[in-house]
Protein backbone atom coordinates (compact mmCIF):
# COMPACT_ATOMS: atom_id res chain seq x y z
CA UNK A 1 0.00 0.00 0.00
CA UNK A 2 2.91 2.31 0.69
CA UNK A 3 4.13 1.98 -2.91
CA UNK A 4 0.57 2.58 -4.14
CA UNK A 5 0.33 5.88 -2.22
CA UNK A 6 3.73 7.04 -3.44
CA UNK A 7 2.76 6.29 -7.03
CA UNK A 8 -0.49 8.23 -6.72
CA UNK A 9 1.37 11.17 -5.17
CA UNK A 10 3.91 11.28 -8.02
CA UNK A 11 1.17 11.11 -10.65
CA UNK A 12 -0.76 13.90 -8.94
CA UNK A 13 2.30 16.18 -8.86
CA UNK A 14 3.04 15.51 -12.55
CA UNK A 15 -0.57 16.16 -13.56
CA UNK A 16 -0.80 19.43 -11.64
CA UNK A 17 2.50 20.92 -12.80
CA UNK A 18 3.00 19.75 -16.37
CA UNK A 19 -0.39 19.57 -18.06
CA UNK A 20 -1.09 21.38 -21.30
CA UNK A 21 -3.34 24.44 -21.02
CA UNK A 22 -6.21 25.57 -23.18
CA UNK A 23 -6.35 28.92 -24.97
CA UNK A 24 -8.93 31.50 -23.93
CA UNK A 25 -9.77 33.77 -26.87
CA UNK A 26 -8.87 37.42 -26.37
CA UNK A 27 -11.35 39.10 -28.75
CA UNK A 28 -9.82 42.61 -28.87
CA UNK A 29 -13.16 44.03 -30.05
CA UNK A 30 -14.74 43.19 -26.67
CA UNK A 31 -11.99 44.53 -24.38
CA UNK A 32 -12.55 47.49 -22.07
CA UNK A 33 -9.43 49.53 -22.87
CA UNK A 34 -8.12 51.73 -20.05
CA UNK A 35 -4.92 53.07 -21.67
CA UNK A 36 -4.94 55.40 -24.67
CA UNK A 37 -3.07 58.07 -26.63
CA UNK A 38 -4.11 60.47 -29.40
CA UNK A 39 -2.17 62.19 -32.18
CA UNK A 40 -3.47 64.03 -35.26
CA UNK A 41 -7.04 62.80 -34.71
CA UNK A 42 -5.88 59.19 -34.56
CA UNK A 43 -6.62 57.45 -31.26
CA UNK A 44 -4.83 54.35 -30.06
CA UNK A 45 -6.09 52.28 -27.13
CA UNK A 46 -4.21 49.26 -25.80
CA UNK A 47 -4.07 46.53 -23.19
CA UNK A 48 -1.33 44.22 -21.93
CA UNK A 49 -1.72 41.03 -19.86
CA UNK A 50 -3.84 39.06 -22.31
CA UNK A 51 -2.45 35.54 -22.14
CA UNK A 52 -2.90 32.91 -19.44
CA UNK A 53 -1.10 29.86 -18.07
CA UNK A 54 1.53 28.33 -20.39
CA UNK A 55 1.30 31.20 -22.89
CA UNK A 56 1.79 33.85 -20.19
CA UNK A 57 4.86 32.00 -18.90
CA UNK A 58 6.29 31.95 -22.43
CA UNK A 59 5.81 35.74 -22.65
CA UNK A 60 8.00 36.21 -19.58
CA UNK A 61 10.58 33.64 -20.67
CA UNK A 62 10.90 34.85 -24.26
CA UNK A 63 10.58 38.60 -23.68
CA UNK A 64 7.71 39.10 -26.12
CA UNK A 65 4.43 40.59 -24.92
CA UNK A 66 1.15 40.33 -26.77
CA UNK A 67 -0.79 43.59 -26.82
CA UNK A 68 -4.37 44.22 -27.91
CA UNK A 69 -4.88 47.56 -29.65
CA UNK A 70 -7.75 49.59 -31.05
CA UNK A 71 -7.03 52.28 -33.63
CA UNK A 72 -9.76 54.87 -34.26
CA UNK A 73 -9.30 57.15 -37.26
CA UNK A 74 -11.15 60.42 -36.64
CA UNK A 75 -9.17 62.22 -39.33
CA UNK A 76 -10.39 62.94 -42.86
CA UNK A 77 -7.93 60.59 -44.61
CA UNK A 78 -7.13 56.89 -44.67
CA UNK A 79 -4.01 55.72 -42.84
CA UNK A 80 -2.00 52.49 -42.79
CA UNK A 81 -0.86 50.98 -39.53
CA UNK A 82 2.89 50.43 -39.65
CA UNK A 83 3.46 53.09 -42.29
CA UNK A 84 1.44 56.23 -41.41
CA UNK A 85 0.65 55.14 -37.86
CA UNK A 86 3.41 53.78 -35.64
CA UNK A 87 3.88 53.07 -31.93
CA UNK A 88 6.57 54.47 -29.66
CA UNK A 89 7.48 54.42 -25.99
CA UNK A 90 7.19 57.58 -23.89
CA UNK A 91 10.82 58.43 -24.61
CA UNK A 92 10.01 58.54 -28.34
CA UNK A 93 11.78 55.29 -29.22
CA UNK A 94 9.91 53.57 -32.01
CA UNK A 95 8.52 50.13 -31.23
CA UNK A 96 9.37 47.27 -33.56
CA UNK A 97 6.27 45.17 -34.15
CA UNK A 98 7.08 41.46 -34.17
CA UNK A 99 5.55 39.57 -37.08
CA UNK A 100 2.56 37.52 -35.94
CA UNK A 101 4.06 34.30 -37.33
CA UNK A 102 7.09 34.81 -35.09
CA UNK A 103 4.85 35.66 -32.13
CA UNK A 104 3.05 32.37 -32.63
CA UNK A 105 6.13 30.19 -33.01
CA UNK A 106 7.74 31.87 -29.98
CA UNK A 107 4.77 31.67 -27.59
CA UNK A 108 3.01 28.46 -28.65
CA UNK A 109 3.01 25.35 -26.49
CA UNK A 110 5.35 22.54 -27.50
CA UNK A 111 3.16 19.50 -28.17
CA UNK A 112 6.16 17.22 -28.57
CA UNK A 113 7.34 17.96 -25.02
CA UNK A 114 4.41 15.93 -23.67
CA UNK A 115 5.94 12.79 -25.15
CA UNK A 116 8.01 12.76 -21.96
CA UNK A 117 4.96 11.26 -20.27
CA UNK A 118 5.81 8.06 -22.13
CA UNK A 119 8.57 7.66 -19.56
CA UNK A 120 5.78 6.56 -17.23
CA UNK A 121 5.13 3.50 -19.42
CA UNK A 122 7.38 1.08 -17.44
CA UNK A 123 5.65 2.07 -14.19
CA UNK A 124 4.09 -0.84 -12.29
CA UNK A 125 1.66 -0.64 -9.41
CA UNK A 126 2.49 -3.08 -6.66
CA UNK A 127 0.32 -4.26 -3.81
CA UNK A 128 1.73 -5.94 -0.76
CA UNK A 129 0.80 -7.35 2.61
CA UNK A 130 2.61 -8.08 5.81
CA UNK A 131 3.08 -11.77 6.48
CA UNK A 132 2.58 -13.45 9.85
CA UNK A 133 6.28 -13.11 10.63
CA UNK A 134 6.20 -9.33 10.04
CA UNK A 135 7.81 -9.29 6.58
CA UNK A 136 6.16 -7.18 3.87
CA UNK A 137 5.63 -9.25 0.74
CA UNK A 138 4.56 -8.18 -2.76
CA UNK A 139 1.32 -9.93 -3.67
CA UNK A 140 0.68 -8.58 -7.18
CA UNK A 141 1.66 -5.95 -9.75
CA UNK A 142 -0.24 -4.07 -12.43
CA UNK A 143 1.40 -2.29 -15.43
CA UNK A 144 -0.38 1.00 -14.76
CA UNK A 145 2.21 2.85 -16.85
CA UNK A 146 0.98 1.20 -20.04
CA UNK A 147 -2.28 3.09 -19.58
CA UNK A 148 -1.14 6.30 -17.91
CA UNK A 149 1.96 7.03 -20.00
CA UNK A 150 0.40 6.99 -23.49
CA UNK A 151 -2.94 8.28 -22.18
CA UNK A 152 -1.53 11.38 -20.50
CA UNK A 153 0.88 12.03 -23.40
CA UNK A 154 -1.80 11.84 -26.10
CA UNK A 155 -4.33 13.81 -24.03
CA UNK A 156 -1.90 16.66 -23.43
CA UNK A 157 -0.74 16.72 -27.04
CA UNK A 158 -4.33 17.02 -28.26
CA UNK A 159 -5.04 19.83 -25.76
CA UNK A 160 -1.86 21.72 -26.70
CA UNK A 161 -2.44 21.33 -30.45
CA UNK A 162 -6.05 22.54 -30.18
CA UNK A 163 -5.02 25.53 -28.04
CA UNK A 164 -2.22 26.44 -30.45
CA UNK A 165 -4.61 26.26 -33.40
CA UNK A 166 -7.00 28.68 -31.67
CA UNK A 167 -4.11 30.99 -30.77
CA UNK A 168 -2.80 31.03 -34.35
CA UNK A 169 -6.28 31.61 -35.76
CA UNK A 170 -6.89 34.64 -33.54
CA UNK A 171 -3.50 36.13 -34.39
CA UNK A 172 -4.40 35.79 -38.07
CA UNK A 173 -7.84 37.37 -37.67
CA UNK A 174 -6.46 40.34 -35.75
CA UNK A 175 -3.27 40.91 -37.74
CA UNK A 176 -3.43 44.70 -38.03
CA UNK A 177 0.11 45.37 -39.25
CA UNK A 178 -0.12 46.82 -42.77
CA UNK A 179 -3.89 47.30 -42.49
CA UNK A 180 -5.58 50.42 -43.80
CA UNK A 181 -7.83 52.23 -41.32
CA UNK A 182 -10.27 54.32 -43.28
CA UNK A 183 -11.44 57.77 -42.21
CA UNK A 184 -14.08 57.37 -39.49
CA UNK A 185 -13.21 53.70 -38.97
CA UNK A 186 -11.94 51.72 -35.96
CA UNK A 187 -9.82 48.60 -36.23
CA UNK A 188 -8.68 46.08 -33.64
CA UNK A 189 -5.46 44.12 -33.58
CA UNK A 190 -3.10 41.85 -31.69
CA UNK A 191 0.56 42.77 -31.87
CA UNK A 192 3.73 41.39 -30.34
CA UNK A 193 6.45 43.66 -28.99
CA UNK A 194 9.85 42.79 -27.51
CA UNK A 195 9.80 44.02 -23.93
CA UNK A 196 10.12 42.75 -20.38
CA UNK A 197 8.00 45.53 -18.87
CA UNK A 198 4.62 47.19 -19.22
CA UNK A 199 5.78 50.55 -20.52
CA UNK A 200 3.23 53.13 -21.64
CA UNK A 201 2.69 53.18 -25.40
CA UNK A 202 2.31 56.27 -27.56
CA UNK A 203 1.03 56.78 -31.08
CA UNK A 204 3.04 58.49 -33.81
CA UNK A 205 1.34 59.70 -36.99
CA UNK A 206 3.44 60.55 -40.04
Amino acid sequence: MKMFKITLLLLSIISLTSCASGYKTIQPNTINYLSADVANDIKMEYKYDLLRKKYAKKEVKKGIKLVAIKITNDSDKDVMFGRDVKLTYENGKEIHIVENDLVFTTLKQSSASYLLYLLLTPLNLYTSKTSSNGIEETTSSFPVGLILGPGIAVGNMITASSANANFKSELLVYNINGSVIKAGESKYGLIGIRTDSYDALKIKVE
